[in-house]
């Protein structure tokens, strides 16, 4: 009888130690950003480079793409690991950052938003990834 009793606890907690592991965990969506007045009013010197889209995306898919997916909608491979949503680079929200709120965002980064500053260190490669994840639109 002590052997049932004993199977059967270890069965539920089994049971509920791989509904742990299996159901996807609530991801929180991250607080307001507190981006410095000096990145705010940043202009973007290349804004109306079209060309630059082209190695926009090759910086995004090499440095972004893990985390805030192919089309930018917060859904890569590594989102899953986050405790915070990467954001969605696809809607209104999104699109109502200026582009230096964006440069602040993408290049100096917060908590699981990593630093780029060392990764991507030419200044044009920078505008570059602004100009191809402003492509990313609904």
């Amino acid at each position: 009888m002590k052997r049932k009793i004993f199977f059967r606890l270890m069965l539920a907690v089994a049971a509920f130690a791989m509904i742990a592991f299996v159901v996807p965990q609530e991801q929180k969506k991250g607080g307001p950003w507190e981006i410095p007045k000096e990145y705010k009013e940043k202009k973007n010197p290349f804004k109306d480079d079209a060309s630059l889209v082209k190695l926009g995306r090759t910086i995004y898919n090499k440095h972004c793409r893990s985390c805030h997916g192919n089309a930018g909608l917060g859904d890569g491979v590594m989102a899953k690991n986050q405790k915070t949503f990467p954001g969605d680079f696809s809607s209104a929200e999104f699109h109502k950052y200026t582009d230096g709120e964006l440069y602040f965002m993408s290049i100096i980064g917060r908590d699981e938003m990593p630093n780029f500053e060392k990764k991507i260190t030419d200044e044009e490669e920078r505008w570059a990834v602004i100009n191809y994840i402003r492509t990313m639109k609904k």
